[in-house]
């Protein structure tokens, strides 16, 4: 059966070729080694192939019903949950102290390449190890001891309850409250919805994290608390006792993820809705936001694990579907038909694809590797700067790679034709559930929002400076390497562009034009992303060039003739030519894009604002 997940020998290069992941094991993750991550990964493959994948599209037709106030999951849920849950995925990185297993971010993101072209199913068990990470970071020692041990086992499941009718993207308008209660306790009155994974029947339990405000703190943002609400209270010995009091009101019907239950909840209709503050009072925007980028990350991981799954079905159907003739035959009729990969445009589009998912999956593990990085950095300096670029990168690993993960499915269903929009294939139903990822765990356009208005001018722009170092060293190597030079020069072309125009929103900024930074914000957050995807596309460019070399003289052949090679040393000739190929395609057809990206935000035009709302239809 081939491999239609994700490119393996594509992982292993991008962990320990480029990002030699092997380098952090030291500190916190002295125990690990480079046998052990690959015998994680082919633990993962072998589950994702097995059980995750047959589970796609059951799960799809089945969905979730609601009965009598309990949520079921589609049935093929229950056994993969199960070996999910043995198999310690929940718990790759929470703390050994209370079961997690202390892996580095890194192989926790690479296990979720494997995992996430079922997103429906991973919110479940993605959700309550968030929750999980949550407790444990902020909660008491009473408080991780109640609940992490059973959570990281997954014999308990956890969700997020921020988002309410009218407090969406303006969390601040929340109506939640919280009452205060003499034995420190709280009361919990209030309708959340859109929660993914609120209700199910996996887990005998559920923690719910649920934003409220304490009855006379301050409105907006800074009166916002966090409390640990679950579904049935704990006792002092660690059993279940009564049924808290909020209800399952509700399931969404969607447009995709069918099996994931999306629920309207409806907390302390009863006045008895139980909850125990987390962390500090009026802190519960901060605290919220550890568990958000971890959301927001994992849709990063979905838009690289979706398009990485329709790229090769697409591949693997392009191979095989026979249609037309070679364009050398045009006109002869009686000419043998041809697999429709020999067409151009065909072609174009598999690149394209091929590119993007190489990019993507590039960004994803080195923004996962700078948290790790930040973790065994010898002093403040080195955690500072890692941590620093990982938080630039965030909003654009979240929103550039749900939106062109998206493309990549479009893609991928105009390979296919009219059969790719039928649900005998599998690209359909991927690219609905992909969809969600532009919109939930805020916005692509609030993405573009926190990059610009925040992320740019962090420390004083030394976190944006610190990254812009690390592409112009790539480039400094890759340009005085034989066959890239050209590439190298674009790519450090493009990276000042990017640089010039922080600088430009800053200048705006400076002269009151707020409207332009703001109205260019997500223009700029794809071009920032096309910058970052062309530079590691540039270093792993670099790598094949001097792998090839070092092939070429060990075996006296000449490097650029890989196709003509002997088949007796294996795949690598052919992989390494299709890095060079994904990078010098992207520099060279996708990256000038950002030019007619730069003159349309220069033109500071700012119509969108300006006219009428009853002009927009009459």
């Amino acid at each position: 059966m081939p491999n239609l997940i994700l490119e393996e020998r594509d992982q292993r290069f991008v962990l320990h070729e480029m990002l030699t992941i092997e380098d952090i094991c030291t500190g916190p993750f002295a125990d690990f080694s480079r046998d052990m991550f690959d015998m994680i990964l082919t633990e993962a493959g072998k589950l994702a192939h097995e059980e995750i994948l047959p589970a796609l599209e059951a799960g799809d037709r089945q969905g979730c019903r609601l009965e009598n106030g309990q949520v079921h999951v589609p049935e093929s849920f229950h056994r993969l949950y199960k070996l999910y849950c043995e198999g310690g995925w929940i718990s790759m990185t929470n703390s050994p102290q209370y079961g997690g297993q202390g892996l580095p971010e890194i192989m926790r993101y690479a296990s979720w390449d494997w995992f996430l072209h079922n997103f429906a199913f991973f919110m479940y068990p993605g959700l309550s190890g968030g929750a999980a990470e949550l407790i444990e970071h902020y909660g008491s020692e009473e408080v991780r001891q109640k609940y992490l041990p059973r959570m990281i086992t997954g014999e308990w499941g956890g969700s997020m309850a921020l988002t309410e009718p009218g407090a969406g993207t303006d969390v601040g308008a929340l109506t939640t409250r919280a009452l205060r209660q003499p034995d420190g306790s709280f009361l919990i009155k209030g309708t959340k919805i859109f929660i993914s994974a609120g209700d199910h029947d996996l887990a005998e339990n559920i923690v719910q994290p649920v934003l409220a405000r304490i009855e006379g703190d301050p409105a907006g943002t800074g009166g916002i608390s966090l409390f640990l609400v679950p579904k049935y209270i704990v006792n002092d010995d660690g059993s279940l006792g009564r049924r808290n009091d909020y209800e399952i009101a509700g399931i969404e019907d969607k447009m995709g993820i069918h099996g994931s239950a999306t629920c309207l909840i409806n907390f302390g209709d009863n006045d008895a809705c139980y909850g125990e503050l987390l962390g500090e009072e009026r802190q519960g925007m901060k605290i919220m936001f550890f568990m958000m980028n971890g959301a927001r990350m994992s849709v990063g991981i979905q838009g690289l694990s979706s398009a990485s799954f329709c790229y090769l079905h697409a591949l693997q159907y392009a191979r095989e579907r026979l249609q037309g003739s070679a364009l050398a035959d045009f006109k002869n009729p009686q000419a043998p038909r041809v697999p429709i990969i020999s067409h151009p445009d065909v072609r174009r589009m598999l690149l394209t694809m091929k590119a993007h998912v190489d990019s993507m999956r590039a960004m994803m593990y080195y923004a996962a590797f700078c948290q790790d990085r930040a973790r065994v950095a010898a002093d403040q300096d080195q955690y500072d700067r890692w941590n620093g670029i990982f938080e630039v990168l965030t909003p654009i690993c979240k929103a550039y790679n749900s939106d062109i993960g998206f493309r990549v499915c479009e893609s991928a269903m105009q390979i296919y034709g009219g059969y790719g929009y039928c649900r005998e294939y599998p690209i359909e139903q991927v690219m609905r559930d992909e969809k969600i990822g532009s919109i939930y765990e805020g916005t692509n356009g609030i993405q573009s929002l926190d990059l610009v208005g925040r992320k740019l001018g962090m420390k004083k722009g030394a976190c944006f400076l610190a990254l812009l170092s690390e592409m112009n060293a790539t480039i400094a190597h890759c340009s005085t390497l034989e066959g890239i030079t050209d590439l190298a020069e674009d790519v450090q072309a493009a990276v000042n562009t990017l640089a010039e125009m922080a600088m430009y929103f800053a200048q705006c900024g400076r002269q009151g034009k707020f409207m332009v930074p703001l109205l260019s914000a997500y223009p700029f957050l794809m071009l920032m992303g096309t910058v970052v995807s062309s530079w590691l596309l540039l270093w792993e460019a670099g790598l094949a060039r001097q792998r090839l070399d070092v092939l070429a003289a060990a075996t006296g052949r000449d490097p650029a003739a890989v196709q003509e090679w002997a088949p007796g040393l294996g795949d690598d000739p052919a992989f390494y030519a299709g890095k060079l190929a994904s990078a010098r395609f992207f520099i060279k057809n996708i990256l000038p894009g950002i030019q007619g990206t730069v003159a349309a935000i220069k033109n500071e035009d700012v119509t969108a604002v300006e006219i009428d709302d009853a002009c927009f239809a009459v």
